[in-house]
């Protein structure tokens, strides 16, 4: 088995198919989207494939350190994961092939008017071993 990360992007990629961006869609249809999205991981839970996943806050803050005595720097002047990352699903799979049927799968999640969205998402798979330095 293999993890993979399916995330899930506001922006950043290719716009989907139903581009009508959340905050606009009805209450009902949010609720679709996420019982949508509730479904597929239970499903998952139950072939064993579901590790965990969950959606992001638009709130965030990037940080870094500047230094001795110097408080962490916030906020730069770049496209920021608040902006970009919706959420995301890691999977347990036996092939990279499964991991991409998945990712179709959870890109048909219903949006504005019923429709799927048809969004991007992104396969990364986990690294099996840490690289080793050699000195």
């Amino acid at each position: 088995m293999a993890k993979y990360l399916l995330l899930k992007h506001y922006r950043g990629a290719p716009a989907p198919v139903n581009d009508v961006p959340m905050d606009q869609w009805t209450p009902e249809e949010i609720s679709a989207h996420v019982r949508y999205m509730n479904d597929f991981a239970a499903r998952l839970e139950k072939t064993g494939e579901f590790v965990d996943g969950q959606a992001l806050a638009p709130e965030g803050s990037w940080v870094r350190y500047d230094g001795e005595g110097r408080p962490p720097v916030t906020d730069g002047p770049f496209a920021e994961t608040k902006d970009l990352i919706a959420g995301w699903m890691v999977i347990d799979v036996d092939s990279h092939e499964r991991a991409v049927e998945l990712a179709g799968e959870l890109s048909a999640a219903p949006g504005a008017g019923g429709r799927p969205i048809h969004e991007w998402l992104e396969v990364r798979p986990f690294l099996a071993a840490h690289p080793t330095v050699t000195e």
